[in-house]
């Protein structure tokens, strides 16, 4: 066979789906069956037909594979410092030129493939094991390479307000949270955030963010209860862990789970059919409410008694400030005579610039502020942060050598506050200021400063409130949308949830969503049953003086609906909660009882449960046994004193506090 003639027909091969049969239709004989006939005939004839091609765009020989694509792009899961899932295939996607080759390479592994006519590709890499790190590179007509590669165990952290709840120091911070950042230097612990974005159709991908590894810096923006599990993990498994965090305070189930799924449910179905019609009407009203808010937003600026035709006056240096309110700052005005206000606090304080400081740039340091601010150095602004997203975290800002003099200079932060509490109040060792170019010489500004409201919403028209927008992470599927769909397929091992506070109210709801919604995330990375962990919520609010129904205890039992599925448990969390906090400080305990639910019921290995579940009640006489399961060796009073919260009722259905005792595994209950 001439040699181009071998090398098209090597070219179609290679073309070849594995397990597909590959057929051609002769020209001339559309009508003939692909089947029968001499299937070489049908392939030199095609190879012929390439060959004239070939010739005609000037082509010299015969290539074995389509040209490298242009416009290469990888969504960013794939990063520096990345943790792929061991010993399963790992997708690897993106985009490039349509038609073009795209070549990846990993671990002593090669594969190819070509992009397809959207301009989207994707190719799987063999399961490997643990270790590391490897180089992973993605080559087209570019190539991009990624570093430190691990291979490891990778799980997804999702949920609302209590999986986001974070590392960062302050007065409600999770419990010991400086000494534990300190110690978080976990280099083959892995974290990855993906950005608070909201949709109304399914997104492919998402701004830039990357991986990092676990160190005292990268550990406190990222979510307590995930680095618990994450640090609890690795240290029983011994290989590297990798963590993707998608959460966002306040979101209800419906958010995160597809429309599709959405659609088939009673409670959601008729929504789901009007929602487009209310998106787009929402959309017609958009600039209307753009208008009203800058009119409401130029008369909140207007009523500030700080400004002055828009000038901040109030953070002139020669202000006399005697009538201001003095205050210990990290801390919330809330703790202050300022009460319970929302709206704009101005903040004061001075600090003694040494001589050699002068004619260098310096940095301010602000802790978390909540909810948004304006920095002034000297009256000049050096910084301001409008969004509330991301509030929790940090703020480092630029001053220029200009802007500073040797002695007294003046700092002041215009805070302000929509709701809930406000203020400076992070921690205090994220409130300094230093010289650019000496970062180890700095001024801690963790002391009283000065403060004063400039204006009170109370006394403002309410906000004007917005149509139907993709900011509201309470609309459903919007989260799914733009948190889940551009993270799938990413190779996953398993999830772990925290959420329910957001469906409160809609126990009967909830026990048949959060089911479907597990059941659609794991249709939709096709891993099989992957592992669903979540979390019972906690407890919250002050014992009734009576038993009476409780909504939080009807969504805690819709909850255990999902135990249903396999490859599900629930963390017990009921008795690491804090009656006056919706979001316990206890995040550790969450976590670890997350992991010791991994380690049992997905690596299979000799742990003790992840707390006590209820499983029947039998009769006893004039009592009622309650048993439970997973109480490793028996029930127990960490407090030593009588049960309580146990209530009972007779036929007339009037319940009344019960006396309870523990046997081995089962809570004696009763009441004359």
């Amino acid at each position: 066979m001439p040699p181009k003639i071998d090398a098209l027909i090597g070219l179609i091969d290679l073309l070849r789906p594995k397990k597909v049969k590959l057929a051609f239709y002769i020209p001339g004989n559309s009508s003939e069956d692909p089947e029968k006939g001499n299937p070489m005939r049908h392939l030199r004839c095609v190879a012929i037909m390439l060959i004239l091609a070939a010739f005609a765009t000037g082509c010299q020989s015969a290539s074995r594979s389509a040209a490298p694509a242009g416009d290469l792009r990888v969504p960013p899961m794939f990063s520096d410092h990345m943790v792929l899932q061991r010993e399963r295939p790992i997708p690897v996607w993106g985009w490039g030129t349509p038609g073009g080759s795209i070549t990846v390479s990993l671990g002593g592994h090669t594969k190819r493939t070509l992009v397809d006519a959207h301009g989207k590709w994707m190719l799987r890499m063999p399961a490997m094991p643990a270790g590391g790190p490897h180089t992973m590179e993605v080559s087209g007509k570019e190539t991009v390479q990624f570093s430190d590669v691990l291979l490891g165990e990778v799980w997804l952290c999702s949920g609302q307000s209590n999986m986001a709840m974070n590392l960062q120091p302050g007065p409600e911070a999770v419990y010991n949270v400086e000494k534990e950042t300190a110690a978080a230097n976990l280099p083959t612990l892995r974290l990855f955030t993906v950005p608070s974005v909201t949709s109304f159709s399914a997104k492919e991908d998402f701004a830039k963010t990357a991986w990092v590894a676990c160190t005292p810096d990268t550990a406190p923006p990222f979510s307590a209860v995930g680095f618990f599990f994450g640090r609890d993990l690795q240290e029983r498994l011994k290989v590297p862990v990798g963590l993707i965090h998608s959460s966002w305070g306040g979101s209800p189930a419906e958010a995160w789970t597809s429309a599709e799924v959405l659609a088939t449910l009673p409670t959601f179905a008729e929504r789901m059919k009007t929602m487009p019609g209310e998106v787009e009407a929402a959309r017609k009203k958009i600039p209307a409410y753009e208008r009203q808010l800058a009119d409401w937003t130029g008369l909140l600026e207007s009523r500030d008694a700080g400004q002055t035709a828009g000038k901040p006056t109030w953070a002139a240096p020669e202000l006399n400030t005697q009538d201001w309110l003095e205050m210990k700052v990290p801390d919330h005005w809330e703790n202050t005579a300022l009460g319970n206000l929302d709206g704009a606090v101005w903040f004061r304080t001075s600090v003694d610039i040494p001589a050699a400081w002068a004619g260098h740039p310096l940095q301010l340091g602000l802790c978390a502020i909540n909810d948004m601010h304006r920095a002034y150095v000297n009256g000049v602004e050096v910084g301001r942060f409008e969004e509330t997203a991301g509030w929790t975290i940090p703020k480092v800002y630029e001053v220029p050598a200009s802007g500073v003099h040797a002695g007294s200079n003046v700092i002041v932060v215009r805070v302000f506050d929509v709701g809930g509490k406000g203020g400076l109040c992070g921690a205090a060792k994220d409130l300094w200021l230093r010289r650019a170019d000496a970062p180890n010489e700095s001024i801690s500004l963790a002391k009283s400063w000065v403060c004063k409201p400039g204006v009170d919403l109370a006394a403002l028209p309410p906000k004007p409130v917005g149509p139907l927008m993709e900011g509201n992470p309470r609309i459903p599927t919007v989260l799914y949308n733009g948190m889940i769909a551009p993270v799938i397929p990413y190779a996953l091992r398993g999830a772990i949830w925290y959420q329910g506070e957001g469906n409160v109210g809609r126990a009967a709801e909830y026990s048949t969503l959060f089911p479907a919604m597990i059941k659609d995330w794991r249709t939709r990375w096709n891993q099989g049953a992957f592992p669903f962990l979540f979390v019972q919520l906690a407890g919250f609010m002050k014992p009734n003086p009576e038993p009476v129904e409780d909504i939080v205890a009807e969504l805690r039992e819709a909850q255990t609906a999902a135990l249903s599925l396999p490859n599900t448990a629930m963390a017990t969390a009921v008795d690491i909660g804090d009656p006056a906090n919706i979001h316990p400080r206890n995040k550790q305990d969450v976590g670890r009882r997350l992991a010791l639910a991994a380690l049992r019921m997905t690596y299979r290995e000799e742990v003790t449960g992840w707390g006590p579940m209820y499983e029947r009640m039998s009769m006893e006489g004039a009592a009622i046994c309650l048993h439970f399961t997973n109480v490793d060796r028996g029930l127990a009073a960490t407090d030593k004193k009588p049960l309580a919260g146990f209530a009972i009722a007779g036929e007339d259905r009037h319940f009344v506090w019960a006396q309870a005792h523990i046997e081995g595994s089962c809570v004696v209950v009763s009441s004359p």
